[in-house]
Formats: C-alpha cells, structure tokens, sequence
C-alpha cells in the first residue's frame, strides 16, 4: 500500500488495507447494507464500487459483482493453501477483499468480496 494514505486509518483499517488481513465475517457495517449511492477506498477515496452491483451474498462480507472500470487491479494470493484473486484498490494499492468467479450469484457469475473496513459510503445526494 502506498505509505501516504496510511494517516487516513485506525489500526483495524491499517491490518487489513496494509497487511491484507480480513475482518470477521458478519461483523463488517456493510453487510446487509442496502441504500443507494456509492462505495470509495477507506484509505484515498477512489470510487470503487456502486449500490447498484452490491447484492446478498450471504457470505459475511459486502458483496458486489461488479467493479467500477479502472478502479481496483487482482493480484494472485496463495495464502490459506489456496489460489485466490486480491483485490486492491488501484491508486493507493490498499487491500480491499478477493474476487471469486463461477459461484452463480448474479448473471455477471462475479462476487467481489470486501472488507467493510476497506470501504467508506457515500450516500446518492
């Protein structure tokens, strides 16, 4: 993560956009969030996502099957013993979640899931 937009976080923020560290599920404050407007990076306030793509996943996470265009980049993660995609947030490079494919939850057959302590909303004015 780009060391200028750390100032911008709490300590819980700082382990999980800095350490990719996952806060627990269920517990994040845009779980079972539904109102309109759009989610930008918690750390430089790029916009990343829309209420539009946000969809219940039920997997404890935010859940959103679509990205705005340009705004996050995948890197291949191997930790759990796994292959996962990261994804992070493109200006500042802050870890916001993993992407998954082939689950079947929307027609775009994507969930991008994040952590809510990545994200700060910002409601459609």
């Amino acid at each position: 993560m780009n060391k200028k937009y750390i100032n911008n976080l709490n300590n819980e923020e700082k382990a999980i956009m800095m350490n990719a560290e996952t806060e627990s599920p269920f517990s994040g404050e845009y779980n079972d969030f539904f109102v309109e407007g759009i989610y930008v990076c918690k750390a430089c306030n790029v916009q990343l996502f829309e209420s539009s793509s946000k969809f219940n996943s039920g997997c404890g996470w935010p859940s959103f099957d679509d990205a705005i265009e340009g705004t996050v980049f995948t890197r291949r993660d191997a930790s759990l013993g796994r292959i996962r995609l990261e994804i992070l947030c493109v200006n500042c490079e802050g870890h916001l979640g993993h992407v998954f494919e082939g689950e079947q939850y929307t027609s775009k057959n994507t969930r991008y899931c994040v952590n809510s302590l990545s994200l700060k909303f910002i409601p459609k004015s």
